[in-house]
């Protein structure tokens, strides 16, 4: 090795040190900002669907619905879905937060957010996500929001994070999914019957709120 590249694989190594620090910052606020945060929804969605879109109209409809009945909402903070449920959330007079994410194209916070905090690393702003949150809602979206989705849904299966409503909006958008993971998962018996049961699919805001009360039901939210 010479010694231009032992000083390169030094460098490497000290970034790799320092980069540590900024990962617990992350958390560090993280977890700062959002502890007094008792109950919360998150809601995952595209960020290029637009306002005219009905599942944009959907999650402004269930945003509004979650707040009028006791609860926060946090989204990725960005346009589209996200936008919708901060918007939802904001005009209802609620917690609105959004957990942004720095990118490339450079993906701008939303109007509607009141609690802002930015991210640099995905799994840690994926963290928070589900820490605060006592459900969550997936509306339609791409492989940022089926990667969420299938996150939330190992936690749960896994035992590794309590056990919360995860419900898809749109059967429209997700029942094809549903059908293959049935088909393919279930039927190759690569999951259990039982983790057929984690998600519910639903078509509005009313029957998000009612399978989250139901969930709760006699239970204490803390």
């Amino acid at each position: 090795m010479t010694k231009k590249q032992a000083k390169s694989e030094d460098n490497f190594y000290e970034m790799d040190q320092w980069r540590i620090f900024r990962i617990m910052a992350e958390f560090v606020e993280g977890f700062h900002r959002l502890h007094k945060l008792k109950k919360a929804v998150t809601i995952f969605g595209s960020a290029r669907l637009k306002p005219e879109h009905k599942m944009y109209r959907l999650a402004e409809e269930t945003g509004k619905l979650l707040v009028k009945n006791g609860y926060g909402v946090i989204t990725g903070g960005g346009p589209g879905i996200m936008e919708a449920g901060n918007r939802g959330a904001f005009l209802a007079d609620g917690d609105s937060i959004g957990l942004n994410i720095e990118l490339p194209f450079e993906q701008k916070p939303n109007p509607f957010i009141k609690t802002l905090i930015n991210f640099h690393y995905f799994f840690c702003r994926k963290v928070m996500f589900v820490k605060y949150a006592k459900a969550v809602v997936v509306f339609p979206g791409g492989f940022g929001t089926l990667d969420e989705l299938f996150e939330s849904l190992t936690l749960v299966q896994t035992g590794r994070m309590p056990q919360v409503p995860i419900i898809m909006v749109g059967s429209y958008f997700w029942k094809d999914l549903e059908g293959w993971l049935k088909d393919k998962l279930l039927g190759e018996k690569c999951i259990s019957e039982n983790d057929m049961y984690i998600f519910k699919i639903v078509d509005s805001a009313e029957d998000v709120l009612k399978i989250i009360k139901n969930f709760y039901k006699g239970k204490k939210v803390e």
